[in-house]
């Protein structure tokens, strides 16, 4: 299409969500673009496959941060989704809503919780049933694992010991407690937004799809946006709408919005950019969840690292999966969890815990060669807040991202008092029959001031980016309630740009409503 009545640039969690909703009534011609490639790399659909695809260039951005200030200078790696899908064809499957609170607290009309859990019932397809929480028949398919693991069953009783409730359902009335994570999965298979929404979408007339198109920039006409800018097999090309989506995550839709001469003006100037709309907050707020891994040596040869270490227990994995499409290929990035409050007197959980039954030294590369597992902890609302700018005029340049961890007292004080507790937990009957050896930071680390250096030392990010396209009702936010961009026509960003404050646990589900409800507004529902 050279002409249309809407792009959407990014097909991602997002846009695929969008892709679908808009094309629905047949009326609406509609133009995808995806800058990486279509999801046939078959490790996408394996539920364990991330741990293929963390680093690989062909379907990840695989950015670097800056150099972090409160973290050693280290420079964090990113993985993000460059394929269609996105992140929700690279990440770890777990979905987490986040907390009533969140969104309530985001203080925008219509983006409550009590606005936006109709869209979440709406995309999902339950496993468990619908119920006043939950829907069925929708396009994002939501599992329990399997396979049940005595290590989870341990590390919840544990849990339970130590005053976290036992929570089957984590989207529910609440999401406190400890339990089993649910996943995005269908009879063993991921089930991506690409699966799940833009599948179907495809098979309609109105809809085009084009792969490997990197958008440069958007067109305006003083400023009215009219089009998109994008190269694609060494052409560039431009294609005009009406309205234009950005759908490209909180990385991608400030980086083009500031490519396209929307941002803040010294910044633009500099790189040699000209300003169409000063708009100050364009890449600032990034709002991340900042996530401390501890290893263990486990007494008994029943982890992961134990079945790759053998290949007969690898091919007996393998054709388990081939054949019944259970065994460890299934489980996501996270087996058992807990979100629990780091202090008493906190009225909500503040911490999220992760039980994996597997260790690594460093994420994506080869598993320990001894029987081990992996305890995890990421502070569910950092008051931390980074930043998103061009580091040159060049569209193919990566962003500079700066999460800026730990710049906060309560951040570094969440993140001890944490990990502390994780430490209890995992030391105490019946899950404490497993540990052999704390692994990292081991028995040595025990003062604040030690587990803080730890945290400096090994902390990542564990993939949630958020909030560099505020969403408000404020003269300062990027985007309206509508989603529009403000003092700019026919420009829309719908993604985890959008929020204004990153939700309590894993972002996708979030991410998911949001493109729900946002894909409403557009048709004007």
């Amino acid at each position: 299409m050279t002409s249309c009545d809407t792009i959407i640039v990014g097909a991602g969690s997002a846009g695929c969500v969008l892709a679908n909703r808009l094309t629905a009534d047949g009326k609406r011609k509609v133009l995808l673009l995806e800058a990486g490639p279509r999801d046939t790399n078959p490790w996408i659909h394996v539920p364990l496959g991330y741990g293929k695809l963390f680093a690989d260039k062909r379907v990840n951005w695989s950015y670097e941060s800056e150099p972090e200030p409160h973290c050693q200078g280290r420079r964090i790696f990113t993985p993000r989704g460059k394929v269609l899908g996105g992140s929700s064809s690279i990440n770890g499957l777990v979905y987490i809503r986040g907390q009533r609170e969140d969104f309530d607290e985001w203080g925008v009309p219509g983006w409550d919780y009590a606005g936006l859990l109709p869209y979440f019932i709406r995309a999902e397809d339950q496993s468990r049933g619908a119920n006043a929480w939950h829907g069925t028949g929708g396009p994002f398919a939501v599992s329990d694992l399997p396979d049940r693991h005595e290590m989870c069953d341990a590390f919840i009783a544990a849990a339970e010991a130590n005053g976290i409730p036992r929570n089957d359902d984590f989207n529910g009335a609440t999401q406190e407690g400890a339990g089993y994570y649910q996943a995005n999965t269908r009879n063993g298979r991921r089930v991506s937004t690409a699966v799940g929404y833009l599948r179907p979408a495809e098979k309609r007339a109105n809809l085009e799809v084009q792969v490997e198109a990197l958008a440069t920039r958007v067109l305006f006409e003083g400023r009215r946006a009219v089009g998109v800018e994008y190269r694609q097999g060494g052409a560039v090309k431009t294609a005009r709408a009406r309205e234009v989506i950005l759908a490209g995550g909180a990385f991608n839709s400030p980086q083009l919005l500031q490519l396209s001469g929307v941002g803040p003006a010294p910044l633009l100037a500099r790189h040699g950019i000209p300003v169409v709309h000063d708009l100050p907050e364009v890449g600032a707020n990034l709002n991340d969840h900042f996530y401390v891994r501890t290893f263990w040596r486990c007494t008994r040869p029943i982890t992961l690292n134990d079945d790759m270490a053998s290949l007969w227990r690898q091919a007996k994995i393998g054709l388990q999966y081939l054949l019944t499409r259970r065994g460890p290929l299934t489980v996501s990035a996270g087996y058992a969890a807990a979100f629990t409050r780091t202090r008493p007197e906190l009225t909500r959980p503040d911490a999220q815990f992760y039980f994996i039954n597997f260790s690594v030294a460093r994420r994506g590369g080869v598993l320990d060669p001894f029987s081990g597992f992996t305890c995890s902890m990421s502070q569910l609302r950092a008051e931390s807040r980074g930043h998103v700018r061009i580091a040159s005029a060049d569209p193919q340049a990566p962003p500079a991202i700066l999460y800026n961890y730990l710049d906060t007292e309560n951040d570094r004080r969440v993140m001890v008092e944490g990990l502390k507790k994780l430490r209890r937990l995992v030391n105490t009957p019946p899950f404490a029959q497993y540990v052999a050896e704390e692994r990292a930071p081991g028995p040595a680390v025990q003062s604040d001031d030690e587990w803080l250096d730890f945290c400096r030392a090994t902390g990542e990010t564990v993939y949630h980016p958020t909030s560099t396209c505020r969403m408000g009702t404020d003269a300062a936010s990027v985007v309206d309630p509508q989603l529009r961009v403000r003092g700019i026509d026919g420009l829309r960003v719908i993604d985890a740009s959008i929020m204004p404050a990153v939700v309590s646990g894993n972002t996708n589900a979030a991410v998911v409503a949001i493109a729900e409800k946002g894909a409403d507004l557009v048709c004007g529902a």
